[in-house]
């Protein structure tokens, strides 16, 4: 670097660190337009769930026998993201635990997400997590699994209690582990003469039960409820409860809320979407120094949101999932053009070729298409090809922007 290259970089520093300061300051100094944006987040219970009532209600009265000592039955909760699943079987089990700390009984809800990491993404912290909340503790690693079954067992027995486990996201374990584990909870029921174990698994997918083993979905004998998505007059409501809290009056406006629920209401229903829209409008009118809320802040809160959630959905994704995708993004070139399963499977193999990963069956592959579409990353119809049979049309369903952004992911992961 030259003398006078240097003394560039170094004047530039200095109002770099004198902008970033003054930035810093400012934001002290000006009121902000939120009273408590935890509200507006994910993490916040609110003290009232809204247009959940018959949910809860049918929830309750499944796990009302555990109260007079009987097992109650195994409960299957469905329903897309931000439909209200999570937040009404939390309220549940907490009022549940406040009525067995009142009367002493033997009852102990336990409410475990096995999507988190370190937790219960695995059937060992699935089980050293259950094993603490009944007061057990074991080490993180290193005992066979077996162990820990049988410690959990004879744990339940010995306390004489009803374990009843809500296990959050238990599709994403059944997916990384298999559904043994499941097989084992219900059949050691057989077995257990003072302790019972019930579950209640809560799913985004449908079809969870169904493509469960055989054996495991006839042990659960479990009960079924559905969470449909809230339509935009019930997000309105949702948004409107959290915007007395959330906001300093004046803020958010009737167009705001009706917009960001209209927005919501469109991509399935999804309150955390809803939420998530109008927080980051709010952060986003924060930066423009914006004392209100405007609609056109919301657009582009939806358009970060929507740049955000693919890139990291995609970030996340098994290299095998990101391989049969990078194999789509080079054969669609830019181009909305639909490709064939096969195609894919071709372009993906000669991926996994040069980068030393195995090559999985067509088979696994067009599974791992059907996740995709799930997610909502890629479109796929069947079409008739009239004496040749039937075929499958792929297309990519990212704008642009986006999809510049999971070239590059998908850049450094692959040659």
């Amino acid at each position: 670097m030259s003398r006078q290259s240097t003394l560039v970089f170094r004047e530039r520093g200095k109002t770099n660190t004198q902008n970033v300061k003054n930035l810093f300051l400012n934001y002290l100094k000006k009121p902000s337009i939120f009273k408590n944006k935890e509200v507006l987040t994910e993490s916040f219970f609110p003290d009232e769930i809204l247009h959940r009532d018959n949910e809860l209600m049918q929830i309750s009265s499944i796990l009302a026998p555990a109260l007079r000592g009987y097992k109650p039955n195994n409960l299957f909760i469905y329903g897309g993201v931000g439909t209200g699943k999570t937040v009404c079987v939390k309220l549940i089990l907490k009022q549940l635990e406040e009525i067995v700390k009142k009367n002493k009984l033997n009852v102990k809800p336990v409410y475990v997400n096995c999507k988190l990491k370190k937790v219960a993404d695995t059937e060992y912290r699935l089980l050293a997590q259950l094993l603490f909340e009944i007061g057990i503790v074991v080490p993180d690693t290193g005992l066979p699994t077996d162990v820990l079954y049988r410690k959990f067992f004879n744990e339940v027995e010995k306390q004489k209690k009803i374990i009843i486990i809500a296990l959050d996201e238990i599709d994403a374990l059944v997916r990384k582990i298999g559904d043994d584990f499941l097989y084992n909870f219900t059949r050691i029921n057989t077995e257990l003469e003072k302790g019972k174990i019930s579950f209640i698994g809560i799913t985004n997918n449908l079809n969870f039960c169904n493509e469960l083993d055989a054996r495991v979905k006839s042990s659960l004998s479990e009960e079924e409820i559905i969470f449909h998505p809230y339509n935009a007059t019930q997000l309105r409501d949702i948004l409107k409860q959290r915007v007395d809290k959330a906001f300093n009056k004046g803020v958010v406006s009737d167009a705001v809320i009706n917009k960001c629920a209209a927005l919501a209401a469109q991509e399935h229903g999804d309150a955390r979407r809803a939420l998530d829209l109008l927080r980051v409008a709010g952060e986003i009118a924060e930066r423009y120094n914006s004392d209100v809320v405007t609609e056109e802040h919301v657009d582009i809160a939806e358009k970060k949101i929507d740049l955000d959630g693919v890139t990291e959905s995609i970030r996340k994704l098994p290299r095998q999932s990101q391989a049969v995708l990078n194999a789509l993004l080079k054969l669609t070139n830019n181009s909305n053009k639909p490709v064939t399963t096969i195609e894919v499977f071709n372009v993906y193999r000669d991926i996994c070729l040069k980068n030393n990963l195995r090559v999985l069956t067509t088979r696994r592959v067009s599974d791992l298409l059907n996740e995709l579409t799930t997610l909502g990353i890629i479109n796929t119809r069947v079409v008739s090809k009239g004496r040749y049979g039937r075929t499958r049309e792929i297309s990519l369903n990212i704008d642009s922007d986006v999809r510049e952004n999971v070239e590059k992911i998908l850049s450094l992961n692959f040659n």
